[in-house]
């Protein structure tokens, strides 16, 4: 049974039980969740792949033809109800590719196979799936979340809840999306299975390089429970020589200092480049483990990971040819010495092994080698912006935007005429909200958070200048006039 109702006056559950969400977080840490149940013979193998899926749908003002009083409704509900316009014939294949995880596996355990997955669902598409009345969807994915028969074939990760990515959105806003997503899973599939989610994904890959805001990243993913982080390669850097990681397939540990000197570590699992929903629509990950042996780490020999993540929906490779090959590797890798496994099952297996955290390789988020080779940890921030302000000078390819798999795209640069606004709605959430101290299980609180929240979701600077930009404007425009108005 659900502990927390799904949804409260209308919106998304995703604030004010806290202290429950916390207390259930601090009595699973540190106990395996997947090797109990894993069938897997470590010692035996030689390599492991592990693929995850990444999904989401932004919620746009778009229910009606005036954009200021349009109900806010799912991407997802506009390309099903406008399925003429442009690529919007594809909702209802996204529908299946939402929920088809949750048929797959039963299948596949029915023919004696032992398949695996990572999930991960933003809060957006959660909540928009709701508002449509998907619930063959929701009951699809509690299969294989909930039921001890297949539970560990299927790991959730966590992620923003309204897919906000990590170096542009304020810490103190990104912290509230964590939680907020924690809450919203919860109280769709029970505190037991957030008690199983040790991983995070952050949006767009994206994480911060900037020290001070890298270290409050850290900091706050651990705070809230998370044992592990997915990175991307080339975001990274070892700290000696400021290269790419060569032991891409083995955990390392992201270890982050700030200007005080202070510093924060979390275990990170790398994410090889590529393009990415052909890689894992194809199984790349696992017919590059083939090709692996073992690896020495803490003078042993381990078996490498090989991951992967993509968009589950997006792009004809993984509405089409996804689903024939995934079928097809499990069968074959069930049983072999080169499984499918989930991420934290594989740490579980390594921990269970004799190797701890302090064994994994160091690396770093990118550009801050050179930061460090002339800043002294503790100098303090004022001393810090001098030598990264020297640095952009001297090298316009360094920059303190972070670094994502759309390392093309400026997460900031353009779109000023966006950030403004949503800069003064998280100001005037802390002002209003936050310093008060606001019950958080209040009415007015929930209602402005969820329209805080969806107004950082990535996609309104992901596609551009136009009509996206307008729905981010329009849809902070209406959290302001909460913020001003109701409290």
């Amino acid at each position: 049974m659900n502990e927390l109702p799904e949804l409260v006056d209308g919106l998304p559950n995703v604030s004010g039980s806290e202290e429950l969400i916390e207390d259930t977080l601090a009595r699973a840490k540190d106990k395996p969740v997947f090797l109990p149940e894993s069938r897997i013979d470590f010692t035996r193998i030689r390599a492991a792949a592990a693929n995850a899926l990444h999904m989401h749908q932004p919620l746009i003002p778009a229910g009606g033809s005036d954009l200021r009083t349009a109900a806010i409704i799912s991407n997802l509900k506009y390309m099903m109800d406008n399925q003429g316009i442009g690529d919007n014939h594809n909702a209802p294949v996204f529908v299946w590719c939402y929920k088809r995880m949750g048929e797959f596996i039963p299948e596949l355990f029915s023919e004696g196979k032992e398949p695996r997955i990572m999930l991960e669902y933003s809060g957006t598409l959660l909540h928009g799936m709701r508002q449509m009345g998907l619930n063959d969807v929701f009951d699809a994915l509690k299969t294989i979340t909930c039921d001890s028969r297949y539970r560990h074939a299927a790991e959730w990760l966590g992620c923003p809840w309204g897919h906000a990515v990590a170096p542009s959105t304020p810490i103190q806003d990104y912290r509230l999306h964590i939680k907020a997503w924690q809450h919203h899973f919860a109280a769709i599939f029970g505190l037991e299975a957030l008690s199983r989610v040790r991983g995070f994904s952050p949006s767009e890959m994206a994480i911060p390089n900037h020290p001070d805001l890298a270290y409050e990243f850290v900091k706050t993913l651990k705070e809230c429970g998370y044992q592990w982080v997915l990175v991307q390669e080339h975001t990274v850097e070892l700290p000696e020589t400021g290269a790419h990681p060569q032991q891409r397939h083995l955990p390392h540990m992201l270890e982050c200092r700030n200007s005080k000197g202070e510093t924060a570590r979390i275990i990170a699992i790398i994410k090889t480049q590529g393009s990415d929903t052909k890689l894992v629509a194809q199984m790349q990950p696992w017919y590059e483990a083939r090709s692996l042996s073992h690896w020495q780490l803490a003078g042993r020999e381990v078996p490498p990971l090989v991951t992967q993540i993509a968009d589950g929906e997006n792009g004809g490779v993984m509405m089409n040819e996804f689903p024939p090959k995934y079928m097809e590797v499990v069968r074959e890798s069930s049983g072999s010495d080169v499984p499918l496994m989930n991420a934290t099952e594989y740490l579980e297996h390594l921990f269970a092994l004799g190797i701890s955290e302090s064994d994994f390789p160091v690396i770093q988020p990118l550009f801050q080698k050179r930061i460090w080779d002339r800043f002294e940890p503790g100098s303090g921030d004022e001393k810090m912006e001098t030598v990264i302000k020297s640095l952009a000078e001297e090298d316009h390819r360094f920059h303190m935007e972070g670094g994502s798999w759309t390392n093309n795209i400026s997460w900031v640069r353009g779109y000023e005429n966006l950030l403004g606004p949503m800069e003064k709605v998280s100001s005037l959430f802390y002002e209003k909200v936050i310093r008060p101290g606001m019950p958080t299980n209040e009415h007015r609180y929930r209602n402005a958070l969820f329209h805080l929240m969806a107004s950082q979701t990535s996609c309104y600077r992901y596609w551009g200048q136009g009509v996206w930009v307008d729905y981010g404007r329009e849809i902070c425009a209406r959290a302001q006039q909460i913020l001003t108005h109701d409290f």
